[in-house]
């Protein structure tokens, strides 16, 4: 599902985000990337969804190598994983429903599908009553569940998730986890970047620390 192998990732004057970074997550598995502030996780994702390169190494995603994929394939590939951002990026002159039913609207799917599979994920994320509300008119934990709603209306195998609790307060933190866990028992692959120490020890799976860009643990 994902493989890195002796990645390093540098930038401006030098600084080195990334050395020699190799892991591999297999299909099914919940994995939590960990680390302070400034370690290198974002970096990491970026990698992984081909927003980022590296100077050395190999990333193997879905399947794919992203080393040789043509920047042209790219949006392709996207469109095989549930991505999370952290500042959420959703649309602001679009409602909730809108946001979400985008990715699938630029698949030209039939608009009663999307309607229909739009409603069932927000359904499944508990915000199907907040449909029509711009992005503005949300709370942060409602943005957040949009954005979740958005990563999952394609069914990915794979989410990818930067910081998906961190401008939460606890109780909504454990409910997107919550989310996130029910979505992996069912199968999907999840690889989440958190700093959050509480979420790290609660977590389900597999967790790998970033220290410096230097993977600690595995």
């Amino acid at each position: 599902m994902i493989q890195m192998f002796h990645v390093f990732k540098s930038f401006a004057a030098h600084t080195l985000a990334l050395e020699d970074v190799s892991f591999r997550v297999e299909a099914g598995e919940f994995v939590v990337l960990t680390g302070p502030s400034g370690a290198g996780k974002t970096t990491l994702l970026r990698l992984l969804y081909a927003a980022e390169w590296p100077e050395r190494g190999h990333i193997v995603v879905n399947g794919r190598n992203l080393i040789r994929l043509p920047r042209r394939r790219i949006p392709e590939f996207r469109r095989s994983l549930g991505i999370v951002f952290q500042d959420f990026k959703l649309l602001p002159t679009k409602t909730a429903f809108e946001n979400v039913a985008f990715a699938q609207r630029v698949l030209a799917f039939p608009e009663r599908d999307v309607r229909r599979r739009v409603t069932e994920v927000l359904k499944r994320v508990g915000i199907v009553h907040r449909k029509d509300a711009l992005p503005q008119q949300l709370s942060g934990g409602e943005q957040q569940r949009v954005a979740l709603a958005r990563a999952l209306v394609n069914e990915p195998a794979l989410i990818l998730a930067d910081e998906p609790t961190g401008n939460l307060d606890d109780a909504l933190a454990q409910d997107i986890m919550g989310l996130l866990y029910e979505l992996n028992v069912d199968g999907t692959t999840v690889f989440i970047a958190t700093h959050d120490r509480q979420l790290v020890t609660s977590a389900p799976g597999r967790v790998l620390t970033l220290d410096h860009g230097r993977l600690r643990s595995t």
